[in-house]
């Protein structure tokens, strides 16, 4: 190809702020960095873009069971090798003190999936995999559609159960639904039987998890020792169930927020696209379809940044409106705005799933807002 017919990639940084364990399904793994490949592919080929789109991914370990320097070092890496947008990081303790890094030192725009408002700002935006204030929001609905009324939460000793606390008791108040016990755990699979406990002494008719998951791994097997099963909500840790059959076991018989939802035709269209593409892999769970919704979006940034800079690349972010997601309920939007930081738009962005005991699938069992 001729000089004047080539131009270099628009870079974009894949920053995964925790190490995927030994036995991660390697569909699901592929399925990361697939998405992006072939909504960029199809962009060039529809020519909404005139070069091509390369991503850079790096993994790494931030908390909860590494440190945020590592996070933020990673993140630095992407930059120097001249990264445009940073997709990540995605965990709340890593967000918030990368935040403060990102505006101070790097000042290139990062998207991320975390669900705490306090990492939107002028360079940070959110498609948040659910939500610190939202997400206690759905799980007490669900709780009083079911008749519940006295529940027993086990909380995280960590920023994200901390937030999810102080929404849920809000939330609770609300919908008059009383917090029987609350009861600290550890952020990483630990001893829990006293705190399930206290729960059981408390007579608890439902339990509900706050925090990023790996907590959950021996709740289920303390229930079993009380000869105990009740009705039991957890937020979008659920999603942490495809890491490997040890945390799918966990989240057995739990009520969980996600997103992925069969009935919403944009995403069943894009995973049939994505099929066709791969060899007939269909990874029908949610990373599909918010990676898809995250890479569209930048695909239209990047087709309206001018220049193609990080400052260029936010402001076309901004710009970003009203687009059909692959994501959440039917209907659900993706729109951003000079003054507003969080994509997704509708009450129908988080849903409700159950696992099957086959390992593989899930069930749809509840929508926000519908009665």
């Amino acid at each position: 190809m001729s000089y004047e017919g080539t131009a270099e990639p628009i870079k974009v940084g894949y920053l995964m702020d925790f190490t995927l364990p030994p036995g991660f399904p390697e569909e699901l793994m592929a399925s990361f960095t697939r998405t992006f490949e072939l909504v960029f592919e199809e962009a060039q080929q529809q020519g909404l873009i005139d070069r091509p789109i390369e991503m850079i991914y790096k993994e790494v370990e931030g908390l909860p069971k590494g440190s945020v320097k590592a996070v933020i070092d990673a993140y630095g890496e992407l930059v120097d090798e001249g990264c445009l947008v940073v997709f990540g990081p995605f965990i709340t303790d890593n967000c918030v003190p990368m935040r403060e890094a990102i505006e101070e030192r790097f000042r290139v725009p990062s998207v991320s999936v975390t669900g705490t408002d306090d990492y939107l700002g002028e360079w940070t935006f959110s498609f948040p995999q659910g939500s610190m204030t939202d997400e206690p929001i759905f799980m007490v609905d669900l709780a009083a559609k079911r008749g519940l009324t006295e529940i027993g939460v086990l909380v995280e000793q960590s920023l994200i159960g901390e937030s999810y606390l102080k929404n849920l008791r809000s939330a609770c108040a609300r919908k008059g639904v009383r917090i029987v016990a609350e009861a600290a755990i550890a952020q990483t699979a630990q001893d829990i039987n006293a705190a399930v406990q206290t729960l059981y002494e408390a007579k608890a008719q439902a339990i509900m998890h706050l925090g990023f998951g790996f907590g959950i791994v021996f709740i289920n097997p303390a229930l079993e020792a009380l000869d105990w099963d009740p009705p039991r909500f957890t937020s979008t840790a659920f999603q942490n169930a495809w890491v490997n059959p040890i945390m799918w076991k966990a989240f057995m018989g739990w009520i969980g927020v996600d997103q992925y939802d069969e009935g919403n035709p944009v995403g069943q269209a894009w995973l049939d696209r994505y099929a066709k593409r791969y060899d007939g892999s269909r990874p029908e769970y949610c990373v599909s379809v918010v990676n898809h919704d995250v890479a569209a979006t930048l695909v239209r940034a990047f087709s309206d940044a001018h220049p193609l800079s990080p400052r260029g690349v936010k402001e076309a972010l901004e710009r970003v409106k009203m687009m059909p997601a692959a994501s959440g309920a039917p209907g659900t939007r993706v729109s951003l705005g000079k003054w507003t930081r969080r994509a997704w738009m509708g009450a129908g962005y988080l849903v409700a799933r159950q696992l099957d005991a086959d390992g593989v699938n899930s069930h749809l069992v509840d929508r926000f807002g519908e009665d």
